[in-house]
């Protein structure tokens, strides 16, 4: 990480096998889109989501035939390694029954889930089990009490709200919980998350809610969470996006990359292209990144244009490519490698590629 750069510590809590705070990686998590109604897709999601490195999977609890669908994925092993968190809406009961089918954490909201008296029972159970508890402020569902309170300031309403349910979690001596605090306001977030930092020391989970697309989710998600991570603020992080669950957790790792905050999977350096551009270097870097989807070692891979952008200019990858008018250049760590024809440039750089990943013993 950059110079200057100092992340908060904040206490440690356990989500089944996994820690979070007290200086544990920031986990990346994403949310399952398909419903138990199919549960062939949703088994297969929860795979893809694993073994594309997702470190926490949360899944919505409707009704009580959920919970039967809980409890078969726990006894079939899908989360024995990877947490399950149980997403409960406005039913305090749902999360109750979660606990004792063998989630390892429930999410509640205090705007619905019927207040203080009900979170109690959750709590206690939660004691029960062993389990966590995330405390999920949205900004569109906060107690209405709350913001009368604060005449419909919604990011102070959304603070107000956390801190009494901490206060309560600790009047109830439970403390292996953490905290989320989304709006889908970029600016209201970043608020609400630095105000939260500098008065409590839980970890806290950072996302910007209903984000959007692909391409406007992954933005605002980038903005808001990369200036709170920079700022050493965050434990776990999800990507919001109205996209395949997959790309979220994609997202996440591109977000803790780029701030050097994780080192995982394949980072593909581009040139944008321009008129010195003889090749299709769209089509190229499409290629690369389909067969490197599934690497989860770190790797920077370089895919240049043109010579002006060439092994100097990406030096710092691990094996790129430059392409020229008629040939490319295959290099390693910014030394040339070989020259190919470009109709051959692709199959050379493959073959390049597995034999430095045969290194780490990592097949393509």
């Amino acid at each position: 990480m950059e110079k200057g750069y100092k992340r908060k510590v904040t206490r440690e809590i356990t989500i089944g096998r996994k820690k979070i705070g007290a200086g544990s990686p920031i986990l990346v998590q994403s949310m399952t889109k398909n419903k138990f109604e199919h549960p062939g897709l949703l088994k297969e999601e929860i795979r893809g989501l694993i073994s594309s490195g997702c470190e926490i999977v949360r899944i919505a609890v409707t009704d009580k035939d959920s919970i039967a669908h809980v409890s078969s994925l726990l006894k079939e092993g899908f989360f024995n390694d990877v947490p399950l968190v149980a997403d409960v809406q406005f039913d305090f009961e749902l999360a109750l029954l979660a606990l004792e089918a063998g989630a390892h954490c429930v999410r509640i909201n205090p705007g619905n889930i019927g207040g203080l008296q009900k979170t109690r029972e959750v709590i206690k159970k939660a004691k029960e089990m062993d389990a966590c508890i995330r405390i999920g402020v949205n900004s569109g569902s906060i107690d209405k009490k709350i913001l009368r309170k604060t005449s419909n300031d919604f990011p102070q309403a959304m603070i107000e709200s956390t801190l009494e349910y901490v206060r309560f979690f600790e009047n109830m001596q439970f403390y292996n919980f953490k905290i989320s605090a989304k709006a889908s306001s970029v600016t209201d977030s970043i608020y609400v998350y630095k105000a939260l930092s500098e008065k409590i020391n839980y970890p806290l989970h950072l996302g910007i809610t209903e984000a959007g697309s692909k391409f406007a989710g992954s933005i605002k998600s980038a903005v808001g969470l990369g200036i709170l991570l920079y700022e050493g603020i965050g434990d776990t992080i999800r990507v919001s996006l109205t996209d395949d669950s997959v790309k979220e957790v994609k997202a996440g790792y591109y977000i803790l990359n780029s701030l050097n905050l994780r080192s995982y999977g394949v980072d593909i350096i581009s040139c944008p292209t321009c008129g010195r551009t003889k090749a299709d270097l769209k089509s190229i870097a499409g290629e690369i990144e389909k067969i490197t989807q599934k690497i989860s070692v770190p790797l920077k891979i370089a895919v240049m244009g043109c010579m002006v952008n060439g092994p100097g200019e990406a030096k710092e990858a691990d094996i790129g490519i430059a392409l020229g008018t008629s040939k490319a250049t295959i290099f390693l760590k910014g030394k040339v490698l070989k020259k190919v024809e470009i109709k051959d440039v692709f199959f050379e750089f493959k073959n390049e590629l597995e034999k430095l990943l045969q290194i780490n013993n990592v097949r393509l």
